[in-house]
């Protein structure tokens, strides 16, 4: 019996193992923009004056931003692996205490930091003087990029630093590549996916941020 149940652990750790280096990776990619966003839109808001970065850093840093952030929302389509690993496994209990735990933790958290960056950049536009129905349009836009960059990751396997390395491969994949029916189709299914869950999951941080603070002044 004991013997078994340890049988049984090891099965699970090696299960969790299995997925857990190219998760890490895709996770550690999704955070860099929010790190980014903390960087240029969160730091210049409550510094005074010791903290400043010049236009051009700055310029340099939100293209970075930008080009990094379709990483995040990425996730989503990385449960198509889940179906795989499902497929492979016969034991119930591992796909209902291994990977059902394991792919929604790395769902929720690459998810979350694709929303945090967003809403730190529309904070940081609403500092700046922007009224909300331009932020609303910003946020789609960038909705409407990422899902043009996730179909360029998922289905073209384009890399972030391709715009360095691969530029013109790149771009003539935006050229030529994204017009077809079946791209557009996809992408335009992402971006009402993206909008969608970044609205909902919007309503849910922001609720937990003001809760957090009304604990705190309490």
């Amino acid at each position: 019996m004991r013997s078994a149940f340890i049988s049984q652990i090891h099965s699970a750790w090696q299960l969790f193992l299995e997925n857990f280096d190219w998760m890490a990776w895709n996770l550690f990619l999704a955070l860099i923009p929010l790190v980014l966003s903390v960087i240029l839109f969160i730091l210049p808001r409550f510094s005074t004056g010791q903290y400043k970065l010049n236009s051009l850093v700055w310029g340099v840093g939100f293209l970075v931003f930008m080009a990094f952030l379709p990483n995040a929302p990425y996730v989503l389509t990385d449960l198509i692996h889940l179906i795989e690993n499902i497929k492979e496994n016969d034991s119930t209990w591992m796909i209902f205490l291994v990977l059902f735990p394991q792919y929604l933790l790395f769902t929720l958290i690459g998810f979350t930091a694709y929303v945090l960056s967003v809403i730190n950049l529309a904070k940081f536009l609403k500092s700046q003087g922007w009224q909300q129905p331009q932020i609303v349009t910003v946020e789609l836009v960038i909705h409407a990029l990422c899902a043009i960059g996730v179909y360029l990751g998922r289905f073209l396997r384009f890399n972030s630093w391709h715009i360095i390395t691969e530029l013109p491969d790149l771009i003539n994949s935006l050229i030529y590549d994204l017009i077809g029916k079946k791209p557009i189709i996809i992408m335009s299914f992402m971006f009402m996916i993206l909008t969608i869950l970044y609205w909902i999951m919007k309503q849910v941080t922001l609720g937990i941020i003001l809760r957090i603070k009304q604990v705190n002044n309490q």
